[in-house]
């Protein structure tokens, strides 16, 4: 079958439900959903059940692009600053150091084993180096399993800050495939620049995206998420075209928008949830049909290899190594070595030298499919079992309360104010995000001109308003008051302490 312009909606849509159907299947035996996803789309393809004919590696790449832009920016807007701060440093080695160290050893054990030349091993080895955060974390939450500590947030920051690194190593040892006469050193360069440029832009657009969205008045709430995803692209494009790395900056953007007070947050973050949601189902089964399985069979027997070496030998060296500077139990050091499931990032990366027309970038590309499926096949459907096996599971893991069960739970330290704004309050003609009120306090409702508005972050501050807010504990009323350029009336000072 061929996809043309008159069926590629009824195609994409009826592949779309058969995944997200598959998918809750996933949960019951413990297979990441996505890797469901994948095989989809091979069934799908022209050597599976479907004959739908699909091989155009551009297109392919393109797409992934675009998935992995929206990927990050949700995994950054979903980091919080405060659960990975005690871990930053852990997590920044894991996505920098022992990216490194994983590409460089597979590189030289695959240029050992084959005819690879030792820059096509290399370049092969940082194909593979980067993490599925997705994949991951999909498992935890089908079998309902936590993690001891900060292992949580350590994982989560090297599986979302890892494919910068990834994809520089895969630019720059494919430069050095091509023009062998270029040595080993000529990446230092390109490495500082990508990472320096690619960090200050993702700050500088994090601030400047804040400053618009909370600046522009849009006469629709739909309209900030759309907002959003044009600040995105503007990043990473601009970004790329200057020489720095897009997807560093995405990320850092996404971070430092995520722990800010933005207008329509919640709106903006449940929008890239979704959309995060639908470029990986995309890309998945765009991948699934780029594969053809009679070209993956005849390098079975090295990617049975390369597996082996990268799950038992590359990732724990990569991984002890890097964490050799920080104190942590051992039992913690094997389960992140476990935790080292390759997924699309991989196959997305190993189109680029299909699109440089290298000798060797069918077979690369065909390795490159097989170690992520078998490593997510072998590894992800043993994450629970090791994590107990280990001793770094939690027995069961508590359904988090929401603010309002929190504030309403029986015996809660919690605290209902009703606090009158003066006329010549600063705080007036502001709107509630420009007021850096305190994160642990909500304004449930204004009453104003004897109604009831329940507010955004949008919303401005008017004289004689009354805000009826709540929080969590007498510190933070403190603060809700200091915020507001209010002083505390003797009587309440008094009754909370």
């Amino acid at each position: 079958m061929n996809i043309t312009t008159e069926n590629v909606l009824l195609i994409g849509s009826i592949l779309l439900l058969i995944s997200i159907i598959a998918g809750k299947t996933s949960y019951k035996f413990g297979v990441p959903t996505l890797i469901l996803f994948l095989l989809v789309g091979v069934l799908a393809g022209s050597e599976g059940i479907g004959k739908i004919n699909f091989n155009d590696p551009q297109l392919a790449q393109f797409i992934g692009i675009v998935s992995l832009n929206f990927i990050l920016f949700s995994g950054g807007l979903d980091t919080s600053w405060k659960s990975i701060k005690p871990v930053v440093w852990q997590g920044v080695s894991l996505s920098t150091l022992g990216v490194l160290l994983t590409a460089v050893s597979v590189g030289f054990f695959v240029s050992f084993i084959t005819d690879f030349t030792i820059y096509e091993g290399l370049l092969l080895g940082a194909i593979v180096s980067s993490t599925d955060a997705a994949a991951v974390f999909s498992i935890l939450r089908a079998k309902n399993l936590g993690l001891k500590t900060n292992l949580r947030p350590t994982l989560e920051l090297e599986s979302g800050s890892n494919d910068p690194m990834a994809y520089f190593l895969t630019i720059a040892f494919l430069g050095l495939v091509i023009n062998q006469d270029l040595s080993i050193y000529s990446i230092i360069p390109l490495f500082l620049k990508q990472i320096l440029i690619g960090g200050a832009l993702g700050f500088g657009f994090g601030k400047l995206s804040k400053y618009m969205i909370n600046r522009i008045k849009l006469d629709f709430e739909g309209l900030y998420p759309v907002l959003t995803i044009a600040l995105m692209f503007i990043t990473f494009s601009f970004t790329d075209f200057v020489g720095g790395n897009g997807f560093l900056a995405v990320y850092l953007c996404a971070v430092y928008l995520g722990n800010h007070n933005i207008i329509h947050k919640k709106t903006i973050m449940k929008m890239f949830d979704g959309l995060a949601w639908l470029m990986q189902i995309v890309l998945f089964l765009t991948l699934g049909l780029l594969v053809f399985p009679s070209q993956v069979l005849p390098v079975l027997g090295i990617g049975m290899f390369v597996s082996v070496f990268l799950i038992f030998i590359a990732r724990p060296l990569s991984v002890f190594i890097s964490l050799m500077f920080f104190k942590m139990k051992m039992r913690r050091r094997w389960y992140i070595s476990w935790v080292g499931l390759r997924g699309a990032v991989p196959i997305v990366f190993a189109t680029y030298p299909l699109l440089a027309g290298i000798d060797k970038a069918d077979m690369i590309f065909n390795i490159v499919f097989f170690v992520s499926l078998s490593s997510v096949l072998v590894q992800g459907t043993t994450l629970s079992l090791v994590a107990k096996w280990l001793h770094v599971a939690l027995p069961f893991k508590v359904k988090p309360k929401s603010p309002v069960d929190a504030f309403l739970a029986d015996g809660a330290k919690s605290f209902i104010r009703e606090i009158i704004i003066p006329e010549n309050n600063h705080s007036v003609g502001k709107a509630i995000v420009q007021l850096k009120f305190p994160r642990k306090a909500i304004i449930a409702m204004i009453s104003r001109d004897d109604k009831f508005l329940t507010p955004n972050g949008a919303t401005e501050i008017e004289p004689n308003d009354m805000l009826i807010v709540l929080t969590e504990d007498s510190e933070t009323l403190r603060e809700v008051y200091t915020s507001l350029g209010l002083d505390m009336i003797k009587e309440e000072e008094e009754s909370l302490t």
